[in-house]
């Protein structure tokens, strides 16, 4: 069942921890992994577990407090009016098909919420590259996915054509320094998913000066 924690807010300036040991933490990052997009349904989170998790999300790094992102949420009818909007972009593809365009716009129903979350880099005066504030952006994401695991909820960030679609960026009202960082998608999943084959850190790592 998933849990709805009466979580802190802290104010500005008010002491926060450097660290908080947390064994629940440490486990749910070792035992975490995306479910398949294939394997999420309903029930999905509703609103006030949503504005939860959006909230933790945006508590990433964030280089000089630009914050350089914004969030679009997706459930409901809106999720067919996403579908509409890839369809269309689809469609100003000069080769297409009638399943094609079906498949377009079943992507947004496959799970019950959807957050877009957008890289919107900010024209810093003291010049914050681009490439941090994007970062910010990912690390957003992230957190995204660890809230709502540790919230109860399943979990998929993805991205596919339409986040590179200039169509469906203008269509969702993007502005020409705005990218789609990713679709997180959201709902319960109908199976557990199992482990996947994780990159050999041995060809990874280094310990500088060893």
């Amino acid at each position: 069942m998933p849990i709805r924690p009466d979580l802190p807010h802290p104010e500005f300036g008010e002491p926060v921890s450097a660290a908080q040991e947390s064994e629940e933490t440490l486990r749910l990052l070792a035992r975490r992994r995306s479910t398949p997009v294939a394997v999420i349904s309903e029930p999905g989170p509703a609103r006030a577990d949503l504005e939860a998790i959006i909230r933790l999300a945006a508590r990433a790094p964030d280089h000089r407090k630009l914050g350089p992102w914004r969030f679009v949420v997706f459930e409901g009818g809106a999720r067919q009016q996403l579908g509409h909007i890839f369809a269309d972009a689809r469609q100003a593809h000069e080769a297409h098909t009638e399943a094609d365009l079906a498949e377009a716009r079943a992507l947004p129903l496959r799970s019950p919420a959807i957050v877009m979350v957008i890289s919107a880099p900010v024209d810093d005066p003291k010049q914050t590259p681009v490439w941090e504030q994007e970062l910010s952006a990912g690390a957003v994401c992230q957190n995204l996915l660890i809230a709502a695991a540790a919230s109860g909820w399943a979990a998929n960030w993805i991205t596919e054509w339409p986040a590179f679609d200039p169509g469906v960026a203008t269509r969702l009202g993007l502005s020409a320094s705005e990218r789609i960082a990713g679709f997180i998608y959201l709902g319960t999943a109908a199976t557990e998913p199992v482990e996947r084959q994780r990159p050999d850190l041995s060809e990874r790592l280094l310990f500088w000066g060893d």
